[in-house]
């Protein structure tokens, strides 16, 4: 099942878990479960999908239960009008705050302006060697793309050279290997927490959360990242 995290009668949004489609592609043919599909059954209704969340990203997904809200959330989507903010753990100490603006290449050769907000909430150095280091050092971050570009955050923090852990192909292969190797984790440890908008119908704020994966808790715990903010 689904974990539902809010819904009404227009909208209706769940905790994506990582390695979950939002629905049917041409890359992953050999797949046969979907969040829209399951959703579908497990609601009773057609859903319409708002915006889209990478394969390997876990979080907030929205869907518009009729065409005609799911325009109106698309519209907010494509002129920045919607807050998105991802909890990231990253490799090295980043910046207390910090801001990535470089444009990206999608995957129709199209370049297009790409901007990109992060704040550390915490830093952690483990007795792990890596590479020629003794040690290993990590951040844990928030991060709000200001555009929506595919694999934004994933490019930005991979060009500022503090990759996502877990990620392929724009992480650290080194990194990759070593949570694999000690902690048998090979989950992309990027997850969209919160999305704030304007509810298409009353024109309330609306702000949508979920809660953390049980696997970035565990590499919390584990790295000692905790944060006060929740």
């Amino acid at each position: 099942m689904l974990e539902i995290i809010y819904q009404d009668k227009y909208l209706v949004a769940i905790n994506k878990p990582n390695g979950l489609l939002v629905h049917r592609s041409s890359i992953a043919a050999n797949t046969d479960e979907y969040a829209l599909q399951l959703l579908r059954d497990q609601i009773g209704l057609k859903v319409f999908p708002c915006h889209r969340l990478d394969r390997k990203t876990s979080g907030v997904l929205l869907f518009a239960l009729t065409p005609e809200v799911q325009k109106l959330v698309n519209d907010q989507f494509m002129h920045n009008e919607t807050s998105k903010s991802y909890w990231a753990i990253v490799r090295g100490y980043t910046p207390a705050i910090g801001t990535i603006d470089y444009a990206l290449t999608n995957d129709k050769g199209k370049t297009q302006e790409a901007l990109t907000h992060f704040t550390c909430l915490n830093q952690s150095e483990i007795p792990i060697a890596s590479g020629k280091f003794p040690t290993s050092r990590y951040s844990l971050l928030e991060v709000k793309p200001i555009t929506g570009r595919m694999h934004q955050i994933r490019k930005h923090l991979a060009h500022i050279f503090h990759p996502i852990i877990g990620d392929r192909p724009h992480g650290c292969n080194k990194q990759n290997k070593l949570f694999l190797e000690h902690w048998n984790m090979n989950t992309m440890l990027l997850h969209a927490k919160d999305l704030e908008l304007q509810h298409p119908i009353n024109g309330e704020i609306l702000k949508i959360s979920a809660q953390l994966s049980p696997e970035f808790l565990r590499m919390q715990s584990t790295l000692q990242l905790q944060s006060e903010k929740i």
